[in-house]
C-alpha cells in the first residue's frame, strides 16, 4: 500500500518513540484492582433510545494468545487522550496481549486515520479498537474489516451505524446536560449574569453533536442563554483564538463552557483581561488541568467520562471478541460530576494518565 508522506512520518514516529509498556504503569491501575467496576449497559445495544442499567463489569484475567490489537485515536494533543492510551496500554500489558497505537494528528485528518487503520491491519493487526475521528466517516472501513471477521470496537467517541462489534463508551449528551445542569443549578442558589459562551468541540464528531445537544436541554426553560457558540479543534491555540473571539464580541459573558482544552485555556485568558472575578468556566469533561483548576477554584466543575476505564474495556472487550467469550456489546463507566466539594474523594486514576507516564505507542 502506498502512504502519503505524512502518514509515513507519523509511522517513523510513531516506530522511533514507541516505549515498552513494562515498567511504566503506575501500579493503581497495573493489577487488577481496577475490576470489578460498575458500569452501564444499553439494550438494545448500539441504540441512542436504548435502556440503560447498571451492572458490574468483571474482566479477563489473561488472553488466551498474545493478539495483536490496533488502537486508532485522534490525536495526543491533551491530557485526556494521553488518559486513553496509559488505559488501553495498561490493560494490553495486564491480559497478555501485543497493542500497536496510532494517533491522526487531530480532528481534520480523518483520511489518515482510515489509513492508519489499515496500514496496522496490513501488518498483523486483528482486532481494531476506533477512537474515532467522523461519527459517519468510516463507516465503509468498519464493515469492511467485520467483513474480514475483524472484531471493531467503538471507544469513546461514538460512530454511527451497526457493524461495530462492541462499544466503550458513556453518553457525551449526559456529559453536556451534567455540565448545563450544573451551571443552572449554580445561577439558581447564586443568581448573577446569564450569558453563556459554549465552545462544544470540532465540528462533525458524534461525541461533539452529542455534548451539545445534552448541553442545549440542559439550559431550556432557565435564565442561561447562549449567546455564542463556537466549534473547533481541541488545540490550545484553537480554542484561545476562539475564546478571545468570543469576549472581544461579547463583553457581557458570565460563563464560559466547553471542552477540558476550553477550560484550562480560559483561566490565562480571563486572567490577562481582568476577568477571572467575573466569568465562570465550566467543562463537560475531566483532565488534569481541569483537576488543577477546580483544585485552585478557577473550575466550577466537571464530568468525568472515566476515559482510563473505557480503554481498558475496550481491551477487554477485543479480546472477547477474538476469543469467541461472552462480551457486553454496549457499556459504559457511569459519570461522574467533579468539583471542590468532591475533588479530594474522586479516584482519579479511573480519568488521568498517572504523574511521569509518556506516550506508549506499543506494546509487545
Amino acid at each position: 500500500m502506498k502512504l502519503s508522506n505524512k502518514l509515513i512520518s507519523a509511522s517513523l514516529f510513531a516506530s522511533s518513540f514507541a516505549l515498552c509498556v513494562q515498567g511504566m504503569i503506575s501500579p493503581a491501575l497495573s493489577a487488577d484492582a481496577w475490576h470489578p467496576f460498575p458500569v452501564e449497559i444499553t439494550n438494545p445495544p448500539f441504540e441512542a433510545n436504548g435502556t440503560r442499567s447498571e451492572q458490574t463489569y468483571v474482566a479477563l484475567d489473561k488472553a488466551r494468545q498474545k493478539w495483536k490489537i490496533c488502537v486508532s485515536i485522534p490525536h495526543l494533543k491533551d491530557a485526556y487522550w494521553l488518559a486513553v492510551d496509559y488505559g488501553v496500554a495498561a490493560e494490553s500489558q495486564r491480559l497478555g496481549v501485543a497493542m500497536d497505537l496510532y494517533e491522526a494528528g487531530g480532528y481534520g485528518n480523518l483520511d489518515q486515520q482510515i489509513a492508519q487503520i489499515r496500514e496496522c491491519v496490513g501488518s498483523g493487526g486483528q482486532a481494531v479498537i476506533i477512537g474515532a475521528i467522523s461519527s459517519d466517516g468510516l463507516t465503509d472501513l468498519v464493515v469492511e474489516l467485520r467483513s474480514k471477521n475483524i472484531p471493531v470496537v467503538d471507544l469513546i467517541n461514538g460512530m454511527n451505524g451497526q457493524a461495530m462489534s462492541a462499544k466503550s463508551l458513556v453518553s457525551f449528551h449526559d456529559m453536556g446536560f451534567q455540565a448545563g445542569k450544573y451551571l443552572v443549578d449554580q445561577q439558581a442558589q447564586q443568581g448573577g449574569g446569564t450569558q453563556v459562551a459554549w465552545f462544544p468541540g470540532p465540528k462533525g464528531a458524534a461525541w461533539v453533536e452529542a455534548g451539545d445537544g445534552g448541553f442545549r436541554e440542559a439550559l431550556k426553560g432557565s435564565p442561561l442563554t447562549i449567546v455564542a457558540t463556537e466549534f473547533g479543534d481541541t488545540g490550545k491555540d484553537a480554542q484561545a483564538a476562539l475564546i478571545e473571539k468570543v469576549l472581544d464580541q461579547n463583553p457581557d459573558v458570565a460563563h464560559i463552557a466547553g471542552t477540558a482544552v476550553t477550560a484550562e485555556t480560559a483561566i490565562s485568558i480571563l486572567r490577562k483581561r481582568k476577568l477571572d472575578d467575573h466569568v465562570d468556566i465550566i467543562s463537560y469533561y475531566f483532565g488534569p488541568g481541569v483537576h488543577r483548576g477546580i483544585e485552585r477554584g478557577k473550575i466550577l466543575a466537571a464530568p468525568s467520562d472515566l476515559p482510563a476505564i473505557q480503554a481498558r474495556i475496550a481491551v477487554d472487550q477485543a479480546v472477547r471478541l477474538l476469543e469467541g467469550q461472552p462480551v457486553l456489546r454496549h457499556v459504559g463507566p457511569k459519570i461522574a460530576v467533579v468539583d471542590r466539594t468532591n475533588l479530594a474523594h474522586f479516584d482519579l486514576t479511573t480519568s488521568l494518565a498517572p504523574k511521569g507516564f509518556r506516550v506508549v505507542f506499543k506494546v509487545n
